[in-house]
């Protein structure tokens, strides 16, 4: 997957993502890093299209 864009349908969960998340701030002790911060945005916006996908399948 390129770093700038998210494919539709995450292959992983909701949960997953929100655990290596909060994992992230957690190793980097509440202040990230610029590479850091790169990794979090592409989580984050996983982690948002995985809301998503769920929403909708449970609708």
């Amino acid at each position: 997957m390129s770093p700038h864009s998210v494919a539709s349908g995450s292959v992983r969960s909701a949960a997953e993502l929100n655990e290596r998340i909060r994992a992230l701030w957690l190793r980097s002790g509440g202040s990230l890093s610029a590479q850091e911060r790169v990794e979090y945005e592409l989580l984050v916006v996983e982690w948002a299209a995985a809301i998503r996908d769920e929403v909708v399948a449970a609708a």
